[in-house]
């Protein structure tokens, strides 16, 4: 449990909340939401220690260990990948390290060898390694790399090592800032799942609305300077947050209403001496009406909007054979696709596997290796890149200047409108492009592609930057967008409201599906995001193939060796778990209950992580040969 009283945080004369009192409770996922800047990575580092609150307390107990997640990986490159993910778990870390160190050091030190021993056993140290290797996998990272040293991945990649990291150690507690980061959809989902089956107390920022759906059991929003939590998901907290804001107005609205016609009584009868003590009275009731001054919200909504000059022909773009390679990296072979006015097409798949090189080859940002692009009549791409490098290398030309660049015969005032409508307002104009944060660089290229007014929109990752208010903006704006659309986006609540069309890219090739994503999901008769359901799907099928590729003779003597071995694993199994009950038995006879008996209570709480952890191997083994006795069945 983490308990906060009374808390506040101010940076000079700006306050972000005060007075937030909120206790967070083992077992319960929080979503952490509020716009961009309001303050929810400060909450999230007053509770990990990392920054001190300007008042009020934090309570977290001695015992919980906090698993924060890192952004810095600069200080684990030389470090094979695995060991990055196992040193989350410190304690774990330092003592497998100083115990590996002991083995080779002269004089053995037997005594302090036996502590370490007893450190990483108290602590499941054994299974750290397995477990890491777990959430690798799960997170995109294959088993045929975790050797290899850090550096020698891409910068994206390196971060999921560092949520791999925090996962792995099994934290009481989980502060994960942005987690979905970096990730494509399937790991997404993977850690969806993660979460789900997690039993201790996590509290996530995200902004990716179905993740906070399918994750979180509460909300808490930092809005209105304060902190307020709401029980369910996202959708749930929308609808109860819009709800209470309405009753507090509709609440305002009557007591106005009241003092008004307590006001008109007094205007006309104050001067009548019988009515005098009436009106007196109507005075004194308007005095006691106290009507509550609702703060102003922190969040803020653009507004884009997006136009098309005139409409493309009816086939907007043709690639045809395109491959591209990086040195012996073959990320695109032979794709051809045809895209024609009206589709609104979304192009998912994993990290790495070509999507953003193929809308940078469409748009002439890449050259390919081989194939053509064909761009239709009149067609004219706009292009979102999520990479805002250039931009914020662009010297100290303002944000106004930038802009009017795209539109030069146009007024002043014109231009400082479409700022005002992406929340640039005021001296905000005179921002030199270089200082933008990813947010404000996201929403200015919009207001720059609202002003070209393409009839093709290429975007990519667009939602990356943006808060769940801009999100929400953008989605509306493109729905009445009347051009095509192409994009790329790892948000399944995006393509969800937007795609007519489906392109996944995977290792297979292409898989080019005309309908919503919902249909695609529906069509493929399982969520194939699912990665646990993919790999074990894919794992039983192989298992199958190969069971019927052996002969019958040898085919019936594994069975028969599978089952006898369940049989021995299973009774095993009913003896350890007997001995550990009856150790648990043995704890409460009130001898143990002296100094004296220390030393036994020592010794059976050793013998009962022993036994626990040799329980767990055999349940493992146990599982998987059950898994393959089902392969013996399903080909029989």
């Amino acid at each position: 449990m983490i308990a906060i009283s009374d808390l506040s945080k101010s940076f000079g004369a700006r306050t972000l909340f005060s007075g937030v009192s909120i206790q967070f409770n083992p077992g319960n996922r929080y979503g952490l939401v509020g716009a961009n800047g309001s303050g929810k990575s400060t909450l999230l580092k007053i509770l990990s220690g990392e920054e001190s609150p300007s008042g009020g307390q934090v309570s977290i107990p001695k015992r919980l260990r906090l698993g924060v997640l890192e952004q810095d990986h600069f200080q684990y490159e030389s470090f094979p990948i695995i060991e990055v993910a196992m040193m989350g778990n410190s304690e774990v870390w330092q003592a497998m390290t100083e115990k590996e160190r002991l083995l080779h050091a002269e004089p053995f030190d037997g005594e302090r060898y036996a502590e370490l021993e007893d450190v990483i056993l108290r602590n499941d140290g054994y299974s750290l390694e397995a477990r890491a290797a777990e959430v690798l996998e799960g997170l995109g990272i294959p088993t045929a790399v975790h050797r290899d040293t850090l550096s020698t991945l891409s910068g994206g990649f390196k971060l999921r090592v560092l949520l791999a990291q925090v996962l792995a150690s099994g934290p009481g507690a989980l502060l994960l800032d942005e987690p979905t980061n970096h990730l494509d959809i399937v790991s997404i989902r993977w850690l969806e799942k993660f979460l789900e089956a997690y039993k201790g107390l996590a509290i996530v920022i995200s902004h990716d609305h179905r993740f906070l759906d399918n994750v979180c059991t509460h909300i808490a929003d930092v809005d209105y300077a304060t902190v307020m939590v709401y029980p369910g998901n996202y959708s749930a907290f929308e609808s109860a947050k819009a709800d209470e804001r309405e009753r507090k107005e509709s609440e305002i609205e009557k007591r106005e209403e009241q003092i008004a016609s307590h006001q008109a009584f007094v205007d006309r009868f104050r001067a009548k001496a019988t009515k005098a003590r009436q009106a007196q009275s109507r005075i004194k009731l308007i005095e006691k009406i106290v009507i509550e001054k609702l703060p102003p919200s922190s969040r803020r909504y653009p507004r884009f909007r997006f136009r098309q000059q005139r409409p493309s022909g009816r086939r907007v773009l043709e690639l045809s054979g395109i491959g591209k390679s990086y040195g012996d990296n073959e990320v695109l072979r032979n794709v051809s696709l045809t895209v024609e006015r009206g589709d609104r097409l979304a192009i998912i798949g994993p990290n790495g596997i070509g999507k953003s090189t193929l809308l940078k080859i469409a748009v002439g940002e890449l050259k390919p290796d081989s194939g053509r692009v064909i761009w239709g009549y009149e067609a004219s791409p706009g292009y979102f890149s999520q990479d805002f490098g250039e931009l914020q290398s662009g010297g100290k030309q303002s944000i106004e200047a930038w802009l009017w660049e795209a539109a030069p015969g146009e007024t002043i005032g014109f231009i400082r409108g479409q700022l005002g409508n992406v929340l640039f307002t005021g001296d905000d104009a005179e921002k030199p492009v270089r200082s933008l944060s990813g947010g404000e660089c996201a929403r200015l290229v919009f207001a720059r592609l609202s002003v070209l007014a393409p009839n093709v929109l290429v975007l990519d990752e667009p939602t990356n930057h943006l808060d769940i208010e801009a999100i929400d903006a953008l989605v509306t704006a493109l729905r009445a967008y009347e051009g095509t659309l192409i994009f790329v986006s790892h948000d399944r609540w995006f393509v969800s409201q937007l795609a007519n069309r489906i392109l996944e890219i995977s290792p297979k090739g292409l898989n080019d599906f005309r309908g919503t994503y919902e249909e695609y999901i529906s069509r493929l008769g399982d969520d194939h995001l699912d990665a646990d359901a993919v790999l074990q799907k894919l794992r039983r099928a192989k298992k199958t193939l190969d069971a019927r590729k052996e002969p019958e003779p040898s085919r019936q003597h594994r069975a028969r060796s599978l089952r006898r071995r369940s049989e021995e694993l299973t009774k095993e199994i009913g003896d350890l778990e007997a001995r550990v009950h009856a150790i648990s038995e043995r704890f409460l006879d009130p001898a143990l209950s002296g100094k004296k008996a220390q030393a036994e209570v020592r010794k059976l709480e050793d013998e009962q992580k022993k036994l626990q952890a040799r329980i767990g191997d055999l349940m493992t083994e146990w599982e998987k040969v059950e898994e393959e006795l089902e392969t013996f069945a399903v080909s029989a």
